[in-house]
């Protein structure tokens, strides 16, 4: 399956639909919206071989509950990511078993690559 999470508020996030040429046989998912699934979650962890790696650190939340993003354990940050939507990393992309996660210039250069091989 095929799917984009994102942030329907999140001007980055919008910037970033509007960059990538994106095919209708990509699910669109507005996380706030559509939590992530534990299956979503599953595949992810699978694709990464960390739930760490999921974790947005720059989430507001971490602050209100004075949560150290530096010594966060992988079972940690696996309930943080099912519990709020805040604290994934954003977007994620998942088209033709890759996946691209994150915002940074060379993810999306990257994914852009991939959408228009495949």
């Amino acid at each position: 399956m095929n799917y984009f999470l994102y942030l329907s508020s999140c001007d980055t996030c919008k910037r970033i639909i509007a960059e990538l040429p994106l095919t209708q046989d990509v699910e669109m998912i507005d996380i706030k919206k559509n939590p992530i699934t534990q299956n979503q979650l599953t595949d992810l962890h699978q694709a990464t071989g960390s739930y760490v790696e999921l974790i947005n650190k720059r989430a507001q939340l971490f602050k209100k509950r004075q949560i150290d993003t530096q010594n966060i354990s992988d079972e940690t940050a696996k309930k943080l990511l099912l519990e709020h939507y805040t604290f994934l990393k954003r977007p994620v992309l998942v088209y033709q078993n890759r996946v691209f996660i994150g915002n940074s210039k060379a993810t999306i250069a990257e994914a852009k690559k991939w959408l228009d091989e495949h």
